[in-house]
């Protein structure tokens, strides 16, 4: 199982940007679509973007143009550059390998002024 941990979230004032990286272990990571997830209070967790493994990239429709995730496999890490930051990006976002049990626990985004 691929363990997850990510970073990066704090808060940020609107139109800001911040960029959260998730740092995968384990065995052929580099072989692994990851994806990106976030939940906001009183929401269910939705999901906002995903890479394959060989780099194609799927975003939620709100959010194309703003955020951009990407890999380095070289360091088993994923990011999500998150730009243009609103209050309503506010959530706990978590890294997930689709189609397995693996999530990390979450890093917290707040966007307010």
């Amino acid at each position: 199982q691929v363990q997850l941990v990510e970073s990066g979230g704090g808060l940020v004032q609107p139109g800001g940007s911040l960029r959260l990286s998730c740092a995968a272990s384990g065995s052929f990571v580099s072989a692994y679509a990851m994806a990106w997830y976030r939940q906001a209070p009183g929401r269910q967790r939705e999901f906002v973007a995903s890479i394959t493994s060989g780099g194609t990239t799927y975003y939620t429709d709100p959010l194309k143009g703003r955020f951009t995730i990407s890999r380095d496999n070289a360091k088993n890490t994923v990011y999500l550059q998150m730009n243009s930051l609103k209050p309503e990006d506010t959530a706990v976002y978590y890294c997930h390998v689709p189609g397995s049990r693996s999530w990390g626990q979450g890093t917290q985004v707040t966007v307010s002024s």
